[in-house]
């Protein structure tokens, strides 16, 4: 991926979503030949010179301090999870033993699939990197769809959203859902610059989805921990559930294990437990070798 590119991108979306009024400018004239702020009043309000930002806007952000990027972070009231995104893009940090990281495959370790298999009645799974799913167990296979259906290479919550049509029914709200995967597709390739997988999984999506290209040109970045859906099951009808996106601690920073749970006595909770009783099956770990059958 190109930093550079990334960068210029990312700060010209950004400063198009303010307009003067927004930061406490007066709006002179009534035509505007730039949607939302010009790059001199982003500078005048970050501190910094017109010529100087217009260069990191060009993409140059070589020696530019972290006073200054925090300057330009706040004059474009980005969130935290922004301001980390332009930070890892305007000064990359990525290491050796990162970039071998990426590259190699994930397991999920025995004793997080034996968690899996504890939580009886909560749908969890665990993603990877770029949204891969690695393990789920038979709540989440009763609630998302048969993961093991999935080639394992192609076992992927970004595929599934965009490329698979029962998302669209199972998720009510689909277009915030997709919105939020690609958001933290986003996240991923500032942290990961030197994935080629990433970078293959995003260059599929665009040919096959004009919905994710579009969104992916707008460079939204999020990393959303929580939250609420709303779904619609073919079996128990909609609900509405609660989930919790949580790290896992140990060697690999790129495992997170996702759960969903109802609020007690509501008829989600009835919904989920009459769930429950629909088929009986084993949590699905996925293997290293992407050829290896995921049920050995």
């Amino acid at each position: 991926m190109d930093l550079s590119a990334e960068l210029s991108e990312f700060l010209r979306s950004r400063r198009a979503r303010l307009k003067p009024q927004d930061v406490g400018l007066p709006e002179f004239g009534r035509h505007r030949r730039v949607p939302g702020l010009r790059r001199e009043e982003l500078a005048q309000l970050a501190g910094v010179s017109v010529a100087y930002y217009t260069r990191l806007e060009q993409g140059n952000g070589r020696n530019v301090s972290m006073e200054v990027l925090d300057s330009i972070a706040r004059a474009l009231r980005l969130s935290d999870t922004e301001r980390a995104h332009l930070t890892h893009l305007a000064k990359p940090t990525v290491k050796k033993r990162q970039r071998a990281g990426s590259s190699r495959p994930q397991q999920v370790r025995p004793g997080l699939a034996q968690l899996l298999d504890a939580m009886e009645g909560v749908p969890a799974f665990v993603v990877g990197r770029r949204l891969d799913v690695l393990a789920w167990n038979r709540m989440a296979r009763a609630l998302f769809g048969d993961f093991a259906a999935w080639d394992p290479r192609e076992r992927n919550m970004a595929r599934m959203i965009f490329l698979d049509a029962n998302a669209r029914d199972l998720y009510i709200e689909w277009e915030c859902k997709a919105v939020e995967v690609v958001s933290v597709l986003r996240l991923y390739a500032g942290m990961h610059p030197d994935d080629p997988e990433l970078m293959a999984l995003v260059g599929e999506l665009s040919v096959r989805s004009e919905e994710f290209r579009s969104l992916w040109a707008a460079h939204t970045v999020t990393d959303k921990g929580h939250g609420t859906k709303r779904l619609r099951h073919p079996l128990v009808g909609e609900m509405t559930l609660s989930y919790e996106s949580l790290k896992v601690s140990g060697d690999d920073p790129d495992l997170v294990l996702v759960t969903y749970h109802a609020e007690p006595g509501s008829p989600s909770a009835d919904a989920l437990r009459l769930l429950a009783q629909w088929g009986v099956d084993e949590p699905v770990v996925a293997e290293a070798d992407p050829s290896a059958d995921p049920r050995a």
